[in-house]
């Protein structure tokens, strides 16, 4: 797949560059993608959530009322799950909701998820540009453009470049990120895909190592 390369006034310059079908032009699957992304968000949840059951709970273990006579249900301590501000029964506790996925599958995810970006033509090459200060503005003129200041964008670059992070970071829908770093739910997350000239062969060959 041939795409030409933007320069970063919105303009065309007379460059193209050539992606690997093995990657950006493979049979989607769905249920791969659908397994990549749900570990992705897995892993982003703390598990911290904690709460006080019968035996953790504060309070008195005194018997309420008598057994029988009173005419209602037997009641125990006021720690009892039944009574307003008592204990919580079968609540979460810490845990890790992390598991383990093959690393077949988590590439299989990718090359859909970027196939997906292709055949939608929503896959942008720019020439390899940087910023001598951390300037939203700049990032954002960058956007409008290549006519994508609209939308929700993934960039991708081949380094860490610290002024071009910080200078993407207060737009809400705008994302920088290594090309080595890539996975499924931000390709798909996005609704663009910016790729710079340098970082498709750092992509390519981790895709493919």
């Amino acid at each position: 797949m041939e795409l030409k390369v933007y320069k970063t006034d919105g303009s065309e310059s007379t460059k193209t560059v050539q992606l690997n079908d093995n990657i950006f032009d493979v049979d989607i699957n769905d249920h791969a993608i659908w397994l990549d992304v749900k570990q992705y968000l897995a892993n982003q949840r703390q598990g911290t959530h904690d709460t006080l059951e019968k035996s953790t709970i504060s309070g008195s273990t005194r018997k309420l009322k008598k057994q029988k006579g009173t005419g209602g249900a037997r009641a125990g301590s006021i720690k009892s799950p039944t009574i307003r501000g008592g204990a919580t029964v079968f609540g979460p506790h810490p845990r890790d909701y992390s598991f383990k996925l093959n690393k077949k599958i988590k590439r299989l995810a990718r090359f859909s998820a970027l196939s997906y970006k292709a055949k939608e033509g929503k896959i942008v090459v720019v020439e390899d540009f940087a910023f001598d200060a951390p300037k939203t503005r700049a990032y954002l003129s960058v956007l409008k453009n290549l006519n994508l200041d609209t939308q929700k964008t993934l960039l991708l670059v081949n380094e860490s470049n610290s002024n071009v992070y910080l200078s993407s970071r207060n737009l809400q829908r705008a994302k920088v990120i290594r090309a080595c770093d890539v996975n499924t739910y931000d390709v798909l997350n996005a609704q663009s895909l910016i790729i710079c000239e340098k970082s498709i062969v750092d992509l390519q060959k981790m895709l493919t190592d």
